[in-house]
């Protein structure tokens, strides 16, 4: 697989296609054969803005690269591929299985719903199949017939269909953090509480102290945190949940940037386009000419 440099990295909606979200559902299912084979079997390093991918090796063998670390699987297994997360694969011609994406809304629906000791949609992770295959079978076949298949109440049935597996990716996950004698520390459920508060106010703008209030800790604690558990400052992680939703609105909507920048809580435009061009290097419009 090749390497490039996280600049030259494209960002598609799916691989190969650079238009938006063609259907109005969050989710979409496929096999792993048809957009493949289209490819010589290779899906070349690539990564998703707002999306996040449950990939199911029913059958063959792959290469899986996360973020250039390579896996070699040739077992029915579940791989997790988190939104920006850099990921390419190399699949065996007798390969068979399906990648479910889902949509940023639905990821953070299902991250609420999920009681699990973290974010799973949010973290890469392989997980061996085992005796579940059969389950694992009828259960994705059943997103697929069902995804191809527009019927009453589709929805409903994908949402529960679609939050079964997750279940099953997120007990594989906390098995596997158990058995490696892994646990939540105090700095661990201080940053997921506070990525739930980003998530719900970074459009307020707040000072990195109030949401260090919220919490029952200094700023200074909580930068400490961001910074060992994520390599980030705790302002850094709200900047860029804002960047994120910058990008997304630029991308696949019609809202000119002085929208964007009320709808993301900035006084003035201005200030909008300083901070989208400080962390990009280039200005609002100029990155949505070249999406």
């Amino acid at each position: 697989m090749d390497y490039s440099p996280l600049e030259d990295i494209p960002v598609f909606k799916l691989y190969g296609e650079g238009h938006d979200w063609r259907t109005p559902d969050l989710l979409h299912c496929e096999s792993i054969p048809k957009r493949s084979r289209l490819h010589d079997w290779e899906i070349r390093r690539h990564r998703h803005a707002d999306l996040a991918q449950i990939v199911y090796l029913q059958k063959g063998s792959a290469c899986i690269d996360i973020e250039g670390a390579h896996t070699e699987v040739a077992r029915p297994s579940i791989q997790v591929v988190p939104p920006l997360c850099v990921h390419g694969f190399r699949f065996s011609h007798d390969v068979d299985g399906f990648v479910v994406t889902l949509a940023a809304p639905l990821v953070a629906w299902l991250q609420e719903q999920i009681d699990a000791q973290r974010p799973v949609l949010h973290y890469p992770a392989c997980h061996a199949v085992g005796t579940d295959k059969r389950y694992l079978d009828t259960l994705c076949a059943a997103i697929d017939r069902e995804y191809a298949n527009p019927a009453p109440s589709r929805d409903l049935l994908l949402r529960s269909l679609v939050s079964a597996l997750v279940v099953w990716t997120s007990r594989k996950d906390a098995r596997r953090l158990h058995d490696a004698g892994e646990r939540l520390d105090r700095g661990q459920t201080h940053l997921r509480v506070f990525s739930k508060l980003v998530e719900k106010h970074y459009r307020e703008h707040l000072p990195i102290a109030e949401y260090a209030s919220q919490l029952g800790i200094t700023p200074v604690h909580l930068n400490a945190v961001c910074q060992r558990l994520v390599g980030q400052s705790a302002l850094s992680i709200v900047h860029q949940r804002l960047l994120l939703e910058a990008k997304r609105n630029l991308v696949y909507t019609t809202l000119n940037v002085s929208q964007i920048a009320d709808l993301l809580g900035f006084s003035e435009p201005a200030y909008f386009t300083r901070f989208f061009k400080r962390l990009t290097g280039s200005a609002p419009n100029a990155f949505r000419k070249r999406r």
